[in-house]
């Protein structure tokens, strides 16, 4: 199973002129600021859930690491679990004690979805210091803590991302889908912006990622189709972004695949391949971008050969032969390595059969 990669990442990092960029939901921070109605503060959690510090809370399963879904409580030792995490025992793994039963536990289920929802968006009167040194409260005077859409959407996908990896893929999904939601508020608000779309193509893709996993090649495909409909409204010339798109249409390709709908996924194939073979042309020294084309010429090839195609799959496979052998790579790129050997060895076993099979068929006529 593969682990997804935070959209939100990029976000936090600092622009080209080496400032850490700021969400804007609720209007720029600079009309914020000269309205003089409001105060921004950076988030603080009293639970320890801010976005800076995604560490375990009262709230998490101890098994999956996320927040608790599906509360579900060991009979006779109480302790808390998510009802999926949990189910895969026969002793409780916090004290050992035999489980006799599970029960869920509706009100503290309610607790935590009702601390999702609110989660960085209290407001309260500011606080601000006398002349006495004294702290007073300026009730005219709210506090809007930031931790809003980009930084709330880091927190959800965190969280999803933690029970993904567990296998806890229900909960992962409701996480995601309340993600989604909130970047689309935004979209609705402040329009299409790059870094608005991009989140929501990652995240979808995540979202298919769950499907997947779960058995709903629908629903899996329904969703990359989307995320791929955003990301192709985002300029061409962010890697990352490429980068998203190609993965998203090669996951069609592969669910098409193992429907058996072979001219489909060599279409959602092929469009992947194009992507690619256009950013190396615009940025041709980068090492994982070349292996990036090598593995789509390999998807397209394959599926050539299946549908009877063998001179045109040969020549893919050669291709990408070529690409890789003449790839060089630098120390800083050495963690690449292990993946180029192993395309490489696909597409010589895939050009080794083929030759196999037609030194076979000419000795048998």
């Amino acid at each position: 199973m593969t682990t997804p990669v935070c959209p939100f990442v990029k976000a936090a990092r600092p622009d080209d002129n080496g400032s850490a960029k700021k969400s804007t939901v609720g209007g720029s921070e600079a009309t914020r600021k000269d309205s003089g109605d409001t105060a921004t503060v950076s988030p603080k959690c009293p639970f320890g859930y801010d976005s800076n510090n995604f560490k375990l809370g009262p709230l998490s399963c101890m098994i999956c690491q996320a927040l608790l879904f599906d509360c579900t409580k060991c009979i006779p030792c109480s302790h808390l679990f998510c009802k999926v995490c949990i189910s895969r025992f026969k002793d409780c793994p916090l004290c050992g004690a035999d489980i006799e039963k599970l029960e869920a536990d509706i009100n503290l289920q309610s607790m935590v979805d009702r601390f999702i929802e609110g989660h960085g968006r209290i407001k309260r009167a500011h606080v601000g210091v006398n002349g006495e040194g004294e702290q007073v409260s300026t009730d005219d005077k709210k506090v809007i803590y930031e931790d809003v859409s980009l930084d709330r959407g880091a927190f959800l996908v965190q969280q999803a991302m933690r029970a993904f990896r567990a296998q806890n893929i229900e909960s992962a999904k409701s996480r995601l889908i309340m993600c989604a939601e909130d970047i689309r508020d935004q979209l609705e608000k402040i329009g299409n912006t790059s870094e608005l779309c991009s989140q929501l193509g990652a995240v979808l893709g995540m979202l298919g990622d769950c499907c997947r996993a779960m058995g709903d090649a629908a629903a899996a495909i329904n969703y990359f189709e989307e995320s791929v409909e955003f990301l192709t409204k985002l300029p061409a010339d962010d890697l990352e972004i490429t980068h998203t798109l190609s993965v998203s249409l090669n996951k069609i390709g592969d669910l098409k695949y193992y429907d058996g709908d072979l001219q489909a996924s060599r279409s959602y194939y092929f469009r992947s391949l194009g992507v690619r073979r256009d950013v190396i042309k615009n940025h041709p020294g980068v090492a994982s971008q070349i292996l990036d084309v090598a593995v789509s010429l390999a998807k397209v090839a394959d599926v050539d050969r299946t549908l009877g195609k063998e001179d045109v799959a040969v020549d893919g496979f050669q291709e990408g032969i070529k690409l890789l052998e003449s790839l060089t790579l630098k120390s800083e790129e050495a963690g690449l390595e292990p993946r180029r050997l192993s395309v490489l060895a696909f597409l010589k076993s895939q050009l080794e059969e083929k030759q196999s099979e037609a030194t076979a068929s000419s000795v048998s006529s």
